[in-house]
């Protein structure tokens, strides 16, 4: 049977950017990694090798360093609509752009003195915030999201009642450590106004309800801060969270002749559990893919 080409897209993957604005002698950093992919009609550069219809990934990263020059960074999804936008309106072989962003955050070093903090930053060791854009000419889909938000509740937490078979070893548990690194991304449903802003209340949530939550599962756990983020942000149509289970195992301590009472433990990094789920607003239609 003849070949039939399939879905196909192109772009430019992980241009980084960093755009200092200068207010006066204070400066304000924003640090970004933008991923650039386009669809359209390209039946004939896979075909044929027909370029007339390509716009160059080379163009595409000069596009969002001229942007970042031209329109300043206000925010992470401000900045990809007005990428997608212009990529979608100005190329009539593009009907669809998706922009992929990573950033970074900087915090500010303050000095010895009584002055303003005005030049001098470090990277902030917190979690990834991200964003993806979608544009097909008439419809917008925008997520927000995190990465590598690690948290940890010394206690309560337990963990039993669990089915037994002749493979399980695991011990059951009314005190335990629950740690988790949160991976999340949440679609939005109404126009943001401040996405900084929305974006920060999203993520307090999300830790209030890790925080709040005596726990039983971190499934449970992990339902519990999805419908925090749903009840609480209403430009929140659904949010698709995983965390990986980060065991804290006690240690057998005894042979020393010491008691270990709940005070030292050991940190595996893998393998580990891997609870994924998604939380929807009633009604709402589940639009985000499972990776």
């Amino acid at each position: 049977m003849p070949a039939m080409l399939g879905q196909n897209q192109y772009g430019k993957a992980e241009s980084r950017v960093v755009r200092i604005t200068r207010n006066g002698a204070v400066h304000h950093i924003k640090d970004l990694n933008v991923s650039v992919a386009l669809s359209g009609d390209l039946t004939a550069t896979h075909l044929t090798g027909s370029n007339s219809r390509v716009l160059t990934t080379d163009a595409t990263k000069n596009t969002v360093f001229a942007f970042a020059k031209e329109h300043g960074i206000a925010s992470a999804e401000q900045f990809g609509m007005r990428l997608a936008r212009h990529f979608v309106t100005s190329q009539e072989a593009i009907t669809t752009a998706r922009i992929r962003i990573e950033e970074y955050a900087w915090e500010r070093i303050p000095p010895s003195d009584a002055r303003e903090a005005r030049h001098s930053f470090v990277r902030a060791n917190r979690e990834t915030r991200t964003a993806q854009i979608t544009y097909d000419g008439e419809r917008w889909q925008i997520i927000s999201g995190l990465t590598g938000l690690t948290v940890l509740n010394s206690t309560d937490s337990e963990f039993h009642g669990y089915v037994k078979d002749r493979y399980t070893t695991l011990q059951e548990t009314r005190d335990r450590i629950l740690a988790t690194e949160v991976n999340a991304r949440w679609r939005h449903g109404l126009a943001v106004a401040d996405w900084d802003e929305s974006y920060a209340r999203t993520r307090d949530c999300l830790l209030q309800a890790f925080a709040e939550t005596y726990s039983y599962s971190l499934q449970q756990t992990l339902y519990a801060m999805g419908a925090l983020v749903i009840d609480r942000r209403p430009e929140v149509e659904e949010i698709r969270l995983s965390l990986p289970n980060k065991h804290h195992f006690l240690v057998d301590l005894e042979p020393f002749g010491l008691k270990n009472d709940n005070e030292v433990f050991f940190a595996a990094d893998r393998p580990y559990g891997l609870i994924e789920a998604t939380v929807l607003r009633e009604g709402a239609e589940a639009c985000l893919a499972v990776l």
